[in-house]
């Protein structure tokens, strides 16, 4: 009697337990990328290392929140992981990822003024497809964002099914459903973004605070993913607009042919439709804490009730239907499109 009782204490336990598994919540998983894939390979030469300073550098983050009605959209978050920022993709039903691959390129590569108006692109690119577009690197395909972002997705397929990850990978099991993928990033992140969008047709592309590859114009290139797809937000004190960066790449993007510069501190929802939005909220005149300000965190502008003034903007950018578009408007004169003459 006494193993029986045991026995089914055990089984109501498992029971228990499964239950509460899968019930309904918003999963926040972590994996190393160097763990995930065992072809992955560290970069040093590139400061693109597995460890540093005895701490892991190769940590991805993915967030799913299954009480929410999920969009069938993942997101690719091409920068630090930005857990304020995942929690609101997650609300939004949508599922994101932020993964490890070899960006740490720029600092070291960059040249100004560039040996041709496609150099950075090219690296960009490599970085991203793990593909042989440039001679100024070698980043075979375990080591770029493409392959660490699918073998991330089949990793969380197996460890967290109540995400139904495996929606995202394509039917013959060999990458992902490019289709369904938000590329997004800050800064160089959206710069590459970008990039990659062009190459490969995506659902859509966020573009906060860039992008900024200004000497180079791939931008015009023939682009897989329409330009109706791509969105931009920025401040007007951040040195990228200031300098006539953004406005620039934006333009080439053909993003005005979808609707003004539209201020989201003076326009409403759905703010025209437009692609192209700014903010001149309070930074204390900081260049900086502007250039951060365009995503959730810290930099970001609060009313005074300490909520974040942006939070219909951000939903706006993932999830806005990318057929309704505003009415599009000339290119900007006063806008600098050639930074190698430092001409107008």
């Amino acid at each position: 009697m006494k193993h029986a009782f045991v026995l089914l204490f055990v089984l109501i336990l498992c029971q228990f337990t499964m239950l509460q598994a899968d019930e309904p919540k918003r999963y926040e998983l972590t994996a190393r990328a160097s763990l995930v894939d065992s072809r992955a390979k560290s970069h040093p030469e590139i400061g693109f290392v597995f460890e540093k300073d005895g701490k892991p550098q190769d940590v991805q983050h993915a967030f799913v929140d299954t009480r929410v009605a999920p969009r069938g959209k993942l997101v690719i978050w091409l920068m630090g992981h930005n857990g304020p920022l995942f929690e609101r993709l997650s609300g939004y039903g949508l599922h994101a990822i932020q993964v490890h691959y070899a960006n740490g390129w720029f600092g070291k590569l960059n040249k100004e003024p560039p040996p041709d108006d496609k150099y950075l692109g090219r690296i960009r690119l490599e970085a991203a497809t793990g593909e042989d577009f440039s001679d100024a690197i070698d980043i075979p395909k375990p080591d770029g964002m493409a392959e660490r972002s699918f073998q991330f997705v089949k990793w969380l397929a197996k460890e967290n099914p109540q995400g139904k990850w495996e929606q995202f990978i394509s039917a013959d099991g060999k990458t992902l459903r490019w289709e369904n993928v938000i590329m997004a990033g800050i800064s160089h992140g959206s710069t590459t973004a970008a990039r990659f969008a062009i190459h490969q047709k995506v659902d859509r592309v966020v573009m906060l605070s860039g992008p900024r590859d200004q000497l180079e114009n791939w931008y015009s290139m023939p682009s897989a993913t329409p330009a109706n797809r791509f969105f931009g937000f920025t401040h007007v004190l951040d040195g990228g607009w200031t300098a006539d960066h953004y406005c620039r790449s934006w333009e080439l993007l053909g993003l005005h042919q979808f609707g003004p510069i539209v201020d989201v501190d003076q326009t409403k929802l759905p703010f025209g439709n437009s692609r192209r939005l700014i903010t001149n909220a309070d930074v204390k005149k900081d260049a900086n804490r502007a250039h951060s300000s365009s995503q959730p965190g810290g930099a970001a502008v609060k009313d005074a009730s300490g909520k974040f003034i942006h939070e219909e903007v951000w939903r706006y950018l993932f999830t806005h239907p990318v057929d309704q578009v505003g009415e599009p408007v000339a290119a900007d004169p006063d806008c600098r499109k050639d930074h190698n003459k430092g001409s107008k």
